[in-house]
């Protein structure tokens, strides 16, 4: 029996604030244990939360990225339930009038467009950080209150692949927004996934089984790729699925259980008595719209069709802002050939980046060098060859290109003279070969070519060679 997964993804978005959610106390990864901490984060009886402006308008800016409705109501509800590293026994959160409902994100699968829909965006607070070490537990107040989007999607997604990329497709919005760095590293964006199987054709939804807190996309996919697989080889066994809450060991590429759940907890939602509803005015969200910078979406289609790059170097180079900005400074700089400067941002320059295992905003090749080259080659000043040779320099050196070429002589030969005498004197050399080519072995070319090239070592002009060669033996 062939089995079809369902799988839905509950992500959680760390805000980019300076501030805790309801408290001034700082937002700081690795700082001291306890110190980023006060009153009001520590549960303190008497403290009291004060919502964080910041927080709400980059809440709204990311429902309004991902199409989502935003309410001009909304209620912040207490989540009881105990754990160590929650002070006030309770979580600061939204449940039955959420910020934002009925977005979505469209991924595109082998050239396909498939539209994961957005069930609900809500506010919450973060808690603290458990940490067991040496037979000892201890916890962590400075997490305790950082401001989380929490983002659910709807059952939309039918595979492993389809969630690593709505997962990558969301970071990278957050990021163009500006909300949030969504760093899987440091916990500021963290995903649970819910997955179950029905045979292929069915409507009704098969048992759950969530997998909770995998800490990247690679992961992500692993851990789906194995729980289709088990849960597959128990019902065409005919056994039952067991409704609960499993981990993945990045070790074993297995997920295995964390604990059974046989019906939902029961958290006792309530609205919170010290938080008054959020009221948002039309005018207000209309505000924080104009806000939104070019989307990964509408950047794509930009290149597509007013550089005209192909789809495949669009989605590229919009799949990371800092690429994308990088690509649009060397465009700046020199207009006239994008295609080209997009070509080498792509082959060369991100190959040598991920080899060196730098970002780009390490990369000693800047957005200006790339835009030299390119004009150099375009004027006929180096061929595209020769090209490769001054960008290795460049990555080396940091140097720019034009200085490169001057230092090394590798200027181009363009001389019609010039190569004319080279190219008698490569024809000369072998009469054999120009006899076999004017009999009707064409492919030849390629051989002359390549012996001027090698006597000019590699400067000559190409067009300006072929041109010569073409003339000369026809």
């Amino acid at each position: 029996m062939e089995f079809e997964p369902v799988i839905g993804l509950e992500v959680h978005v760390q805000m980019s604030t300076n501030t805790k959610c309801f408290c001034s106390c700082k937002i700081e990864f690795g700082a001291e244990p306890n110190t980023n901490v006060c009153p009001v984060c520590l549960g303190m009886p008497g403290s009291l939360p004060v919502l964080n402006k910041k927080a709400l308008e980059y809440a709204i800016k990311a429902s309004l990225a991902l199409n989502c409705e935003v309410h001009e109501l909304s209620v912040f509800a207490r989540k009881n339930y105990f754990y160590p590293d929650l002070p006030k026994g309770y979580q600061i959160s939204q449940y039955d009038k959420p910020l934002a409902t009925n977005g979505y994100i469209d991924i595109k699968i082998n050239d396909k467009t498939e539209r994961i829909r957005i069930h609900r965006l809500h506010m919450e607070e973060d808690a603290g950080k458990t940490i067991h070490k040496g037979g000892y537990s201890y916890v962590d107040l400075n997490r305790a209150g950082t401001p989380l989007m929490e983002i659910v999607s709807e059952p939309d997604i039918r595979s492993a692949v389809g969630a690593r990329l709505y997962l990558e497709k969301l970071r990278n919005i957050m990021r163009y927004i500006g909300v949030s760095d969504a760093d899987m590293e440091k916990g500021q964006l963290r995903c649970d996934v819910n997955i179950s199987l029905r045979p292929k054709g069915e409507e009704r939804f098969g048992t759950k089984v969530e997998i909770k807190n995998i800490n990247s996309f690679r992961f992500v996919q692993r851990a789906i790729e194995y729980e289709i697989e088990r849960q597959a080889r128990i019902l065409r066994k005919g056994g039952e699925i067991v409704q609960e809450t499993r981990l993945f060991d990045e070790k074993t590429g297995k997920t295995f259980t964390m604990r059974t759940k046989e019906e939902a907890h029961d958290y006792r939602y309530f609205p919170d008595p010290d938080l008054i509803p959020v009221r948002i005015t039309k005018a207000y969200i209309e505000e924080i719209k104009k806000t939104l910078p070019e989307l990964p979406d509408q950047k794509s289609a930009r290149y597509v069709n007013e550089l005209k790059l192909t789809e495949y170097d669009a989605e590229v180079l919009v799949a990371d802002k800092d690429r994308a900005l990088f690509f649009e400074k060397a465009v700046e700089n020199y207009p006239k050939n994008p295609k080209s400067i997009a070509n080498w941002i792509i082959n060369e320059l991100l190959g040598k980046l991920n080899e060196e295992g730098l970002d780009i905003t390490e990369s000693p090749v800047k957005p200006g060098h790339i835009s030299e080259l390119v004009q150099l080659i375009d004027k006929g000043e180096i061929s595209s060859k020769i090209g490769k040779e001054v960008f290795e320099e460049v990555f080396k050196t940091g140097k720019s290109p034009k200085t490169i070429v001057e230092e090394k002589g590798l200027k181009q030969v363009s001389d019609e003279g010039e190569i004319r005498k080279i190219v008698e004197e490569v024809l000369n050399n072998h009469p054999a070969e120009v006899e076999k080519y004017k009999a009707g072995n064409q492919k030849l070319i390629g051989f002359f070519v390549g012996q001027v090239m090698k006597a000019t070592k590699g400067k000559a002009n190409p067009k300006l060679v072929n041109q010569i060669l073409q003339e000369l033996l026809n």
